[in-house]
């Protein structure tokens, strides 16, 4: 058990890492991501408040569709 969590870490490290590099690359075409319809959005004088439900359930939805296709095919 104590052996599979530096090869947990190592793993979230690169799914970070690509993570962040198709956010620098593509980061000018997801502009969209945090204004759909459904992201509440309050702004006052001095506070915002943002929840982005709507974006956060399109994300959830994309990543369970892309870990099930990497179980199958694994």
């Amino acid at each position: 058990m104590q052996t599979d969590i530096p090869k947990l870490l190592i793993t979230l490290g690169i799914i970070l890492i690509v993570a962040g590099l198709l956010y620098y690359l593509l980061g000018d075409k997801l502009h969209w991501l945090g204004r759909l319809p459904g992201d509440i959005r309050i702004e006052r004088e001095n506070t915002r408040i943002y929840f982005p439900i709507t974006s956060m359930i399109v994300l959830s939805i994309a990543f369970s569709l892309l870990m099930n296709l990497i179980r199958r095919f694994l």
